[in-house]
């Protein structure tokens, strides 16, 4: 099957909870339809570089799938007609990358520089 990953922005006035509750409802929608979550992440609120629904902040997270292409067309028709969320963006790639995004890693890295600090 094929190679996904998914990003999506949803609404900054949401809680934590929340927004990884729309991870969890949207990788149901995936395997209900044939297809299955490898990994998904919760990046957090992170500010926007301009304004989206007049919202300067939102709930990102990401999602690697394998999945046939019906299950992420309904997916994704699923978060377009969601009212928390915002923007999605869905790519289709090769093979997934091992290990945590570079959003993750970045905030790792940083955790350690705090460390060599002291």
């Amino acid at each position: 099957m094929p190679l996904y990953e998914h990003v999506f922005i949803a609404r900054q006035d949401l809680s934590n909870a929340q927004a990884e509750g729309l991870v969890e409802h949207f990788s149901t929608v995936l395997s209900d339809n044939g297809g299955k979550v490898v990994e998904s992440e919760y990046w957090g609120v992170k500010t926007m570089a301009y304004k989206i629904n007049k919202n300067r902040k939102g709930h990102y997270a990401f999602l690697r799938t394998d999945s046939p292409a019906t299950a992420v067309q309904e997916m994704e028709r699923l978060m377009r007609l969601h009212d928390d969320v915002m923007r999605v963006l869905t790519i289709k790639v090769d093979e997934h990358a091992e290990g945590p995004s570079i959003q993750m890693r970045k905030r790792d890295e940083r955790d350690n520089r705090r460390d060599r600090r002291n």
